[in-house]
This record gives C-alpha cells, structure tokens and sequence, in this order.
C-alpha cells in the first residue's frame, strides 16, 4: 500500500487543525496527597488524620515543583493535563509525518 505523498505545508495545516481544541494545555502529574497542616493545635492532626490537597508536580529547569491546587480547579487543571498529553502525542506523529514529508519534497527536487 502506498502511502500518501504530503508536504511540509500539508502537515502544518493538519497540526493546525489537530491542536485547535488543545488549549489549556499542560505537562505535569496531578497528585491528592495527605499531608499534616502548618496550624498550631490542629485537633485532626493531633488525632493523627491528615489532611487532603491536591498538587501539580512539574520541572522548571530540571528540577521538580509541586503547585497546590484548590479542589474548584482540580477539573480545569485536569483537562490541561490531558490537553497536554494529546498535544505530546500529536508532536510525535508530527515529527515522523514532516520528516516524510521533507524527505519526499527532497528526492522530487532530484
């Protein structure tokens, strides 16, 4: 089966499209974690309960951050998140599909 000649242009216009709907996106891990408060005297934690927060663990510059995030924007961060991992995968398509692509318009050129 052959496969279909595409050009540079071809597959900008098909990332373009693509990638349309990917906004907000984002790269990160999305964690609930339990952890004790900052508050003296805390009757919870003097129980031993913990209490529940979420956290964005990301890299700036190699090294890891965590971001608290609200509960309310725990869905909104999550959509960016998964965003992000089609955007990823759809830069990896892209690579192969522009190298072809670039490869293709080279040999015609000859």
């Amino acid at each position: 089966m052959r496969t279909k000649v595409e050009s540079p242009i071809d597959v900008e216009r098909w990332f373009r499209a693509q990638t349309a709907g990917l906004w907000p996106a984002a790269l990160g891990s999305l964690s609930l974690r339990r952890s004790p408060c900052v508050r003296e005297n805390c009757e919870a934690c003097a129980r031993g309960d913990q209490h529940l927060s979420y956290v964005l663990y990301c890299r700036t510059k190699g090294r890891r951050i965590g971001i608290y995030v609200p509960d309310e924007l725990v869905p909104q961060i999550q959509q960016s998140l998964d965003n992000g991992r089609a955007l990823q995968e759809l830069l990896y398509q892209t690579g192969r599909r522009y190298t072809n692509a670039i490869k293709q318009q080279r040999a015609a050129k000859r």
